[in-house]
């Protein structure tokens, strides 16, 4: 949890921090799901709900985990576990799409998405696993045919090997048969679970039906462990050469959890399925001694316990799986609507994004803009605006000062530009001195800024700062020469030259820039139709 921030100020309930990716959040609430329901521990328990309210229609598993196993029901104002689960699926269903590789969902929703032209395993899995819990949930035979198909369609595409039961990535929709023949741990673990619930709903010859197809997929999982005794869970195709992204890191955790969740909906699978939990968790734990606090997780399990340097939610979150998951037979099995299950359901939830594809579309469901619209909005328009000017005008109120508010205003800088209304200790002192100094008059004093080495004093526009005449400058110049002279002999050298010691600089910080004569009438002209700023230089302050 120390990668999550939606709880902090700033943060996104249910959502986390780049680089992950929405629906790796999703799967986090799940976990914390699972750490309560197998330790009792409701430590997590608020920012779950929160983080699973917060973003309705993505974390849709996290929600039907949450209805089946009695996890706390979301307060009687905001969408239910069930409910959300079944909006979910029935978004899913609506985009079926027939017309490229003869049915299945498209990996992305947009067509602007990379990926809208792929048609990959597991957004098939998700879709089958949440209809066969849902079927075994609910008891609606509708959800159930939605699983069959799903399951036809797979094998008919080839995604999914009928012989070896192993579960292949994709296809592009250019080529259909151009199958990515990559093996990932939550592809298979998905359909594991799926085909549970579907043993566990049916019954009689189509039951059977059910149990081989799950000791096949069981058989096929064997290719994700390895190590001496083929009993570690590792993802073979990006661990042993050092590429799994940050997605693939967590993967390992949905095999882990499905696999547990399996031996409840099927219970003869624990004899086959508890070695390889067993052994997996030992090893995983045998790694989370890295980072700054010693308790990080590697990716690699297989490394003799050795921590391999790598951190993440994934790495976190699949040694807590697999260490969850061989507390499943201290549990209490999941229920379903009818052996105690509350959560309310709505089998027309989601009606609002059923088969959208183009997220502005929601604007046709709108009614058309009448003229009653156009004037609240047209009064809305001019009360922001109206908040706008009053808001600025009392951030540049300054109730000690005597200058109007429109002098303030004016002085306010141009977007991008370096502020001018920084009041500033240094710059009141510059004013007295040069007040104290006569060296001329000094108006009210409206702000200082420095950039580039360089103070600037900028004054009322009622009032000026223009030097007086330059005879009366000369023996003011003089005594600071002289007194700097007398107090540190290093001050001045052949005669103009500035050598810096701490009397220079204490002399240099309490007057003010004479200008050159060249540039003493422009400078007056200046002054007297706008402010005056007074630079900082190497010989003046």
């Amino acid at each position: 949890m120390s990668f999550y921030d939606g709880d902090q100020p700033g943060g996104i309930p249910g959502l986390l921090p780049p680089p992950y990716y929405w629906w790796e959040a999703g799967a986090l609430m799940g976990a914390l799901v699972d750490y309560w329901y197998y330790t009792g521990d409701t430590t997590w328990n608020n920012i779950t709900q929160e983080g699973l309210l917060h973003q309705v229609g993505l974390l849709g598993h996290g929600s039907h985990v949450g209805s089946r196993v009695w996890f706390p029901e979301s307060p009687k104002d905001q969408p239910q576990w069930l409910a959300l689960a079944q909006a979910v699926f029935n978004t899913q269903a609506a985009r079926w799409d027939a017309n490229e590789c003869g049915g299945g969902l498209r990996w992305q929703i947009f067509t602007w998405n990379n990926g809208y032209d792929y048609k990959n395993s597991i957004s098939q899995a998700c879709f089958f696993n949440i209809g066969a819990r849902l079927a075994r949930y609910t008891g609606n035979q509708s959800y159930a045919d939605w699983a069959d198909k799903t399951w036809d369609w797979m094998v008919a595409s080839e995604f999914l090997e009928p012989e070896t039961y192993y579960v292949y990535d994709g296809a592009h929709t250019t080529n259909c048969s151009d199958i990515t023949p990559y093996q990932w741990t939550y592809n298979a673990g998905a359909f594991v679970l799926g085909a549970a619930a579907m043993y566990n709903y049916t019954t009689g010859s189509t039951r059977d039906m059910w149990r081989t197809r799950l000791d096949g997929l069981l058989n096929g999982t064997n290719v994700f462990f390895t190590g001496p005794n083929k009993n570690i869970m590792t993802e073979v195709a990006c661990e042993p050469v050092d590429m799994c992204d940050t997605d693939q890191q967590s993967f390992k955790a949905y095999l882990s959890r499905w696999m547990a969740a399996t031996v409840k909906w099927a219970p003869w699978t624990f004899d086959r399925i508890k070695p390889f939990l067993e052994a997996s968790a030992v090893a995983a734990a045998a790694t989370c001694t890295g980072g700054d606090n010693g308790r990080m997780c590697g990716l690699k399990w297989t490394d003799n316990g050795k921590w391999d340097g790598s951190t993440g939610v994934g790495q976190q979150m699949a040694a807590m799986e697999v260490v969850l998951a061989n507390m499943i037979a201290d549990t209490a099995a999941p229920v379903t609507n009818s052996t105690g299950g509350t959560s309310v359901g709505n089998p027309a939830a989601g009606g609002s994004d059923v088969g959208r594809t183009d997220p502005f579309s929601v604007f046709d469901t709108f009614p058309p803009v009448t003229t009653a619209d156009r004037a609240g909005a047209g009064i809305c328009t001019a009360a922001m605006v109206l908040g706008l000017i009053l808001g600025c005008v009392f951030m540049v109120k300054d109730e000690k000062s005597n200058t109007a508010s429109m002098h303030r205003l004016s002085g306010l800088p141009i977007a991008g530009a370096p502020g001018r209304n920084d009041y500033s200790e240094k710059a009141r002192v510059m004013i007295e001195h040069y007040d104290a100094d006569r060296c001329g008059s000094a108006g009210s004093l409206l702000g200082y800024r420095r950039s580039q080495d360089r103070g600037i004093a900028i004054t009322d526009d009622s009032h000026y700062i223009v030097p007086s005449e330059e005879a009366y400058h000369i023996p003011r110049r003089q005594n600071f020469h002289r007194l700097a002279q007398s107090e540190a002999s290093s001050y001045w050298s052949n005669g103009s030259d500035m050598q810096e010691t701490q009397v220079a600089t204490a002399a240099r910080e309490h007057r003010l820039s004479y200008p050159r004569a060249s540039r003493r009438d422009s400078l007056r002209k200046k002054a007297m139709q706008n402010r005056v700023r007074w630079r900082e230089t190497n010989q003046y302050a």
